[in-house]
């Protein structure tokens, strides 16, 4: 029984829903168990300002090269070789010679870039972060050369990754995550006690080889062997380079963009760039949980009906899709709001993150969930241009919301601090969704607004009831238990946070809000997968 529920969860398309779905919520959770350690440890002050601005520098070259080769371009091409190779053994080989010569080339960029960056880490730190100096100012440079090792570890863990999920094989690609959070927690356990700051460094070091390293097992299994060959005028190789150019250059905006946020945090207060950075990790929450889940989810049946001209079965999906993301995420947004001090305060409050450095924190993500559903539903707009296989539209409004985000934040910064910064970010994010959705129904139409508008509209007046009762149930609860506890403000936040929820479950049902059948068909196909291992709708 055991063995049959592990072939399932590791082998089938529902099973590895499943499995990333649940890995994804304890990696998150681990997640903010990491910046509660960090925050209880440094402080909310400036002592963390120097680690999160040296995540810049490996972060710009991974999201550039390896995110824009593998969402866009490796797994089609070595996937389509693999579907060959069912008819035509022999060209399995060349599926492991593909995927053999973009992990070397893959590598030697990293490596080559890496030691560049190293070398250069002097001059190329201070334009990342020009409001410091002195000891702050070394030890970002420092900690930057140490996670520049990181790098080459993700590049090939996530080619790994690639392989993996090409074999519908996800349990270890899904631990993959976990094992990297954990391995920051033990750099703060461990190191951070003999080498100080830099031993978060290491620990970033130690989560990327274990997030390589827990992989490379299960990829074996496959047949995978490495080879010393870099094939790169491979007709597959050329395929990947040539795929992933749009891809990538989006991507560069976006890392562009989050580079001028950490120059311009930098000049701020002590402590801003650390305060954005927790705050931004709270909001990303809910959105990576349930935004870009459903959006990867969503876009083999966007492509699907567009390659058979099935355009209003496109339309159908579309406008089911953002009305069941917007039933989530309206009153997640509201909910995040009003209880904003109180999450703040549980997960990295403590001692040494003060009561000024929480009332920051707590305002940053308060305007941050001004756009949380625009950024859910970013990607799922997006991926309905990348079905139509236009990919330089999401890159022009990409490019856009990106000016409107620099310009507020450079005029807004100065008057409002750091909030300015997250304030500006959500304007962006609502130009960046606006102008997508405006471009989407100019090509294709009516997208099925009326319906999108009137859930909308139920949703938003369900998810105010909510608010507004999740406030009310803050100041009753607060009678009753330690204010000046973590556990006081733990279970002032939780009952608010439950009540709020009933309402808005309670509110939407009279309202005969349609889209709350998702819940109810979620559990649906759960509970069918664990009977015979498939959903109704799948076949795999």
């Amino acid at each position: 029984m055991l063995k049959q529920l592990w072939q399932k969860l590791s082998t089938t398309i529902l099973g590895g829903a499943i499995v990333i779905g649940f890995t994804g919520v304890a990696s998150r959770i681990l997640g903010l168990v990491r910046d509660r350690m960090l925050a209880s440890t440094f402080g909310g002050g400036g002592a963390l300002d120097p680690y999160f601005a040296a995540f810049k520098l490996p972060d710009f070259v991974f999201n550039v090269l390896v995110l824009g080769a593998l969402s866009s371009s490796f797994i089609p091409v070595f996937v389509s070789y693999l579907k060959r190779a069912e008819k035509n053994p022999e060209l399995k080989d060349e599926a492991w010679c593909v995927a053999n010569s973009i992990l070397n080339l893959l590598l030697i960029v990293l490596i080559g870039l890496g030691i560049l960056f190293f070398i250069f880490a002097d001059f190329l730190v201070p334009l990342i972060a020009p409001g410091f100096s002195g000891e702050k100012l070394q030890t970002t440079i420092q900690l930057s050369r140490i996670m520049l090792v990181a790098i080459v570890f993700f590049g090939a863990s996530n080619i790994v990754s690639a392989i993996l999920n090409s074999f519908k094989r996800f349990m270890a690609f899904a631990l993959a995550p976990v094992l990297y959070n954990l391995g920051i927690i033990a750099g703060i356990v461990f190191f951070v006690p003999r080498w100080g700051i830099t031993g978060l460094a290491y620990g970033v070091v130690l989560g990327a080889g274990a997030h390589l390293l827990i992989q490379v097992p299960s990829v074996l299994r496959l047949g995978f062997r490495y080879m010393r060959i870099l094939k790169w005028r491979h007709p597959g190789v050329k395929e990947v380079g040539r795929l992933m150019l749009p891809r990538t250059f989006g991507l560069a905006v976006n890392q562009i963009d989050q580079l001028v946020s950490t120059i311009i945090a930098s000049s701020l207060a002590a402590g801003s760039l650390t305060q954005l950075n927790f705050a931004n990790n709270l909001q990303n929450f809910p959105i990576n949980v349930f935004g870009v889940s459903l959006a990867i989810a969503v876009f083999p049946v966007f492509s699907e009906a567009f390659a058979s001209q099935n355009l209003p079965a496109f339309k159908a999906h579309f406008s089911k899709t953002i009305r069941r993301l917007l039933v989530v995420m309206i009153p997640t947004s509201v909910l995040l709001l009003v209880l904003r001090a109180q999450i703040v305060r549980v997960v990295v409050g403590a001692r040494a993150f003060d009561w000024n450095a929480t009332y920051l924190t707590a305002q940053i993500l308060g305007f941050f969930t001004l756009s949380i559903f625009a950024q859910a539903l970013i990607p799922i707009l997006a991926r309905s241009f990348y079905a139509l296989k236009d990919t330089a539209t999401p890159v022009k409004v990409g490019i856009l919301a990106v000016i409107v985000d620099i310009a507020l934040a450079v005029y807004l910064a100065p008057r409002l601090g750091i909030i300015g910064v997250a304030l500006a970010f959500s304007i962006s994010s609502l130009v960046n969704m606006s102008f997508l959705y405006y471009l989407l129904r100019r090509r294709l139409g009516d997208l099925d607004d009326a319906h999108i508008a009137r859930s909308c509209v139920k949703i938003v007046i369900a998810s105010l009831f909510a608010g507004v009762s999740a406030w009310a149930a803050l100041r009753f609860a607060a009678l009753g238990v330690d204010m000046r506890t973590l556990v006081g403000i733990f279970l002032q936040g939780l009952t608010a946070g439950i009540f709020g929820i009933l309402v808005f479950l309670i509110t939407a049902s009279l309202f005969k809000v349609e889209e709350m059948e998702i819940f109810r068909d979620w559990w649906r196909k759960f509970k069918d997968f664990f009977r015979n291992g498939r959903s109704p709708n799948s076949s795999g």
